[in-house]
């Protein structure tokens, strides 16, 4: 990576501190449009798989389908723009290591963009809901027990490599210039961790929340859980797992 491209991650980590000490409220409502892009991608990427359950023939196409048109909610973040909590994991740990921003800032915006996240996850997925839920309750019944009880250790690594996925989108999506590579690459990264079943956290607060509205007998105890694990699982595959070995690779001025 040119320092040219170094500077244009950590100039994106201190941008996005100063909006959220100046701006809070901006910055806050930023947050909560990135929780409802990727409410918007959760229902898309669940109706597509609802439609081609009706066939076992059928539903390896529903995954691979509804895997693509997930990549919507980065493209809509990178384009529209809004403050997602798994990118900035990429963004603040990249400028932290450049020491552009301090790690208490980098903090800052990883839980304002977190609790935004929810916020907006929550809001749009409750929409979805009172809409109908486009007939998914049994399609939802049918995986969510499924992700709930993935065994702690395979819930974090599925984390890490998830992020290390969305954030080489989020990387692409910063440094590339045309707008037709930026959605090409960001699709095929999205698509990747998607169709892998890899866990997203800010993605799985809107799945639970929608979970939770149609279908009975879940546990919040058992969403936390998987909350807790795979944010911190994301958080280590976007700061560690490519943030670092990105920074230090990278030429010096």
């Amino acid at each position: 990576m040119l320092y040219e491209d170094v500077q244009k991650f950590s100039n994106a980590a201190a941008g996005k501190i100063k909006l959220l000490n100046e701006h809070f409220g901006k910055y806050f409502l930023r947050a909560i449009m990135a929780g409802f892009f990727i409410a918007v991608a959760m229902i898309y990427s669940n109706v597509i798989g609802n439609v081609f359950s009706v066939s076992d023939e059928l539903k390896p196409w529903g995954k691979f389908i509804g895997a693509l048109v997930f990549s919507v909610a980065v493209l809509l973040i990178v384009f529209i723009g809004s403050e997602l909590f798994t990118g900035n994991n990429l963004i603040m740990a990249f400028g932290a290591f450049d020491k552009k921003v301090s790690w208490g800032d980098a903090g800052k915006v990883w839980l304002v963009s977190y609790i935004g996240n929810f916020v907006g996850c929550v809001i749009f997925s409750l929409i979805f809901v009172g809409a109908g839920a486009s007939g998914t309750k049994d399609y939802f019944a049918s995986f969510i027990g499924g992700k709930l009880s993935i065994p702690i250790p395979e819930m974090f690594f599925r984390a890490v490599l998830c992020n290390f996925f969305v954030c080489l989108a989020v990387a692409c999506g910063v440094k590339l210039k045309s707008e037709a590579a930026k959605f090409c690459m960001i699709c095929i990264c999205i698509s990747g961790f998607v169709v892998s079943g890899f866990e997203h956290c800010v993605a799985n607060m809107a799945i639970f929340t929608t979970s939770l509205c149609l279908v009975d007998g879940l546990s919040v105890l058992d969403m936390l859980k998987n909350l807790v694990v795979v944010t911190i699982g994301n958080m280590v595959g976007g700061a560690l797992l490519l943030a670092m070995p990105l920074r230090f690779m990278s030429n010096d001025k």
